[in-house]
């Protein structure tokens, strides 16, 4: 008797472990998850897809319920139920005979799936990634009728059942874009006026609606197992919406997904691997160009208030503020910009002439944003009316003779290269900074307020002439000490740090990162090591120690710029400080960690990277290094561009790093004279002719890093067979010159495929790397061209005897 007990206990002990133990197909009633990071999740019966908690990669203590793609790398997720209230460690998902109910660890509920009347007696995950709640011989509930923001192959939407993009990439919030087979039977995707439900008109229609003449309107959107989407009809006829499909169902993964930029997207994922990296590719997507689509009256547009959208190469929206615009939420590239000084229509302290001057745009426009046309009028009058008119902000001078004055906030902010030339007329403050500012005090107003504050106590003293001469003399000797006290410069080893930097101490640190174990890599500046800090939450860092030379006389004060600086920098394609330390002779910088490495281990470390994946390294360097020459509140040189100092994110969004020790240039300073800066191969060649140093030297090594990333080769390869390919920068040239691009990317399908960009990229690059600093392009002219936004003339030689000093 006593033996039989003794399984029984041992089968009871074990079913909390298998009830979070991984499932293969049907769950039955009762069946739990918990979110945790070894929670096993529900897989479908060939395990393509899997059902569990999904660990949020910037915040490690929250937890997606979600559907994702199981036997890929990325784990695409294509499915989630609480975007907006991620799960905490230890919640807990439990199967109860009314369908699912997510409680977080304290008990509150977090979702539940609202199953119709009826008993759960079980759930499946199917091979079409599909979770169903099964009843008897009814379906009670399915995650294809409750979407988040993709459509999966044999998936149906009905009319009103609507698609919505998270917030970011990382964030899964309910985002700004909506995607909805209307009433009418069109399919449409539009924006919604967050935190409110109101939905702005649509920026695409698929046409669909019906007409009494021709057609009878869609009712479904359908997705069938081929990657074909359209749309049925009521009359059993269909609108296809998407191209030729020319990959199988079984050798492909296919999904349809509203990206968080608004972008509707058919994407293909190889099944098996190619001995590559593989990656989605986009095969279609809608609207063509975003940015230049239907304009909407009540919304700011694709972008932020006060912000421009231009399209990359990959037909992505990409926002940025104008120069003396910067954005309000630093984290959030594609929200509200605000200009760096007052506007109004109070007394100025100075004529308009000399507080005022205009950025020139071309092809930009913010088109619901008019006041008032003006015509006909020159450009010069243009300028004129904009310049002396309080309330305007822009002025968009076209089409020979007619001026749009327009204020703020501006909306719809877009390039449109089909404006054939027309120019934005951006007022902005002369030298970038109000002359206000309470940190830099106009000198002859203070000194006027001084002025009335004597007078004011002058005229307050009565009684004897002899108190009155007493009194006079202590005011003006202590308006002396003031006056002294204002005009002492700072210290030089004065730092006023204006920013949400966190100042750790040196113990910190060593307790962070286990006393400097783990080692990440080195450089000329100092030694990064991986560390972890309990900030508001657990998160990775990278801690960077500067090696001794560095903190003593002037390099302490280089140091203390670059906390005060950098901390002030936020850019997508920017490593991001957190914090510092100033603790006696240590000095040490806190950095985000970025899981994926370096590009230099990316891109010369085995397997080839993707085309496209370079493409977009590619292009997030260039906005990294635009943002730092001309967008950043302080213009930095970055001088030491190469691969090791390009990071990679875990969605391998390129990240520039160690710019804090860069030479710095105020607004109104153009070069700059320094020590030889750099690494061999991709130093311009006026650092050795005693020339100014500017902005172009970063041009310069951007220029190798993109024949780098074109070719997948180093920059200088003494150990190659071919000698004639040993300096990369020569042997591009002659491949370009003598019509051969296609050696510089052999047996790489995908970029032989779209030759024509490689030839443009090269181009670019060529550009890039001329010997005359003054022919390089700046990095706004750069990030155009291999956006296509504009075309790419035909280099010159960049050889040496085509430079002239």
């Amino acid at each position: 008797m006593a033996l039989g007990i003794f399984p029984l206990i041992a089968f009871l002990l074990l079913l909390p472990v298998w009830a979070d133990a991984q499932t293969v197909g049907n769950v039955t009633v009762g069946a739990s998850l918990s979110a945790h990071e070894n929670s096993h999740p529900w897989v479908s019966p060939s395990g393509d897809f899997a059902f569990g908690f999904h660990q949020l990669r910037n915040n490690k203590n929250l937890f997606l319920l979600a559907i994702w793609y199981n036997k890929i790398p990325e784990n695409t997720l294509v499915w989630y139920a609480n975007g907006d209230s991620p799960a905490p460690r230890g919640s807990k998902l439990q199967l109860a005979d009314r369908g699912f109910v997510l409680n977080s660890p304290q008990g509150e509920q977090l979702w539940n799936s609202e199953t119709r009347s009826g008993v759960v007696d079980s759930g499946i995950m199917d091979d079409s990634g599909n979770f169903k709640l099964l009843g008897g011989s009814s379906i009670l509930w399915e995650s294809f009728k409750d979407p988040a923001d993709t459509v999966l192959p044999s998936q149906i939407l009905d009319k009103g059942v609507a698609l919505s993009s998270r917030q970011s990439e990382t964030n899964f919030s309910k985002g700004r874009f909506q995607m909805v087979l209307q009433s009418d039977g069109d399919l449409v995707l539009a924006t919604v006026n967050l935190p409110s439900k109101h939905v702005n008109d649509p920026y695409y229609k698929s046409g669909t609606a019906g007409d009494p003449n021709s057609s009878s309107p869609g009712f479904q959107l359908a997705f069938n197992e081929s990657g074909y989407l359209f749309v049925s009809r009521e009359n059993e006829e269909r609108s296809v919406l998407t191209p030729t499909i020319t990959g199988s169902a079984k050798d492909f993964y296919y999904r349809a997904t509203l990206d968080f930029d608004g972008v509707f997207t058919l994407y293909s994922h190889p099944k098996a691997s190619t001995g590559k990296i593989a990656s989605w590719t986009a095969l279609w997507s809608e609207p063509d160009n975003i940015c230049t689509a239907a304009p909407v009256g009540a919304s700011s547009g694709v972008c932020g208030f006060n912000s421009i959208c231009s399209l990359n190469a990959e037909k992505r929206p990409s926002c940025g503020c104008p120069r003396s615009y910067t954005l309000i939420d630093p984290s959030n590239q594609y929200g509200n910009c605000k200009p760096n000084f007052t506007q109004n229509c109070e007394q100025e302290p100075a004529p308009a002439e000399d507080l005022y001057e205009f950025e020139e745009l071309t092809n930009v426009d913010w088109p619901l944003a008019d006041y008032a046309l003006l015509e006909p009028f020159t450009e010069d009058q243009c300028r004129e009316s904009c310049l002396h008119d309080c309330m305007c902000a822009v002025a968009i001078f076209r089409l020979g003779d007619k001026c749009w004055k327009k204020k703020l906030p501006l909306s719809n902010g877009r390039l449109d290269p089909g404006l054939d030339g027309g120019k934005a007329l951006l007022k902005v403050r002369k030298g970038g900074r109000p002359p206000f500012c309470p940190y830099f005090p106009n000198q002859e107003t203070q000194k006027n307020k001084n002025k009335e504050t004597l007078t004011l106590a002058l005229s307050a003293l009565g009684g004897s002439v002899f108190l009155n001469f007493i009194l006079i003399a202590v005011t003006c000797l202590g308006f002396y000490c003031i006056y002294q006290k204002k005009q002492k410069p700072l210290p030089v080893n004065e730092v006023i740090v204006e920013t949400n930097l966190r100042s750790f101490t040196y113990k910190e640190l060593v307790d962070a990162t286990n006393e400097f174990k783990e080692e990440l890599g080195r450089g000329a500046f100092g030694i990064v090591y991986k560390g972890t800090l309990q900030m508001s939450y657990v998160t990775e860092v990278a801690v960077k120690r500067l090696i001794n030379t560095l903190v003593q006389g002037h390099h302490d004060k280089e140091f203390k710029t670059e906390v005060n600086v950098i901390g002030q920098t936020h850019h997508r394609n920017l490593v991001r400080l957190l914090g510092f330390c100033d603790d006696g002779d240590n000095r040490l910088l806190v950095y985000e960690y970025l899981s994926n490495g370096s590009l230099a281990s990316f891109l010369f470390g085995g397997s080839r990277p993707s085309w496209n994946q370079r493409i977009q390294i590619a292009l997030g360097i260039a906005r990294g290094l635009l943002y730092l020459h001309e967008e950043c509140s302080t213009q930095i040189i970055h001088c030491d561009i190469k691969p090791q100092n390009i990071l990679l994110d875990e969605h391998y969004n390129a990240k520039i790093s160690d710019f804090g020790l860069a030479k710095l240039l105020v607004m109104n300073q153009s070069h700059t004279n320094t020590v030889i800066r750099g690494t061999k191969g991709y130093v311009a060649a006026e650092w050795f002719r005693n020339l100014p140093i500017t902005v172009k030297v970063d041009v310069y090594s951007f220029g190798v890093l993109l024949l780098e990333l074109t070719c997948c080769r180093r920059s200088v390869d003494m150990e190659s067979d071919m000698e004639e390919r040993a300096i990369l920068t020569e042997w591009a040239y002659d491949c370009y010159c003598g019509g051969t691009l296609d050696v510089l990317v052999e047996n790489d399908i995908d970029a032989l495929n779209d030759i024509a960009k490689v030839e443009r990229f090269v181009q670019v690059a060529i550009w890039c790397i001329q010997e005359d600093p003054s022919l390089r392009p700046n990095m706004r002219a750069v990030s155009q061209m291999l956006e296509g936004v504009v075309e790419v003339p035909i280099p010159p030689c960049p050889c040496p005897y085509a430079f002239t000093a």
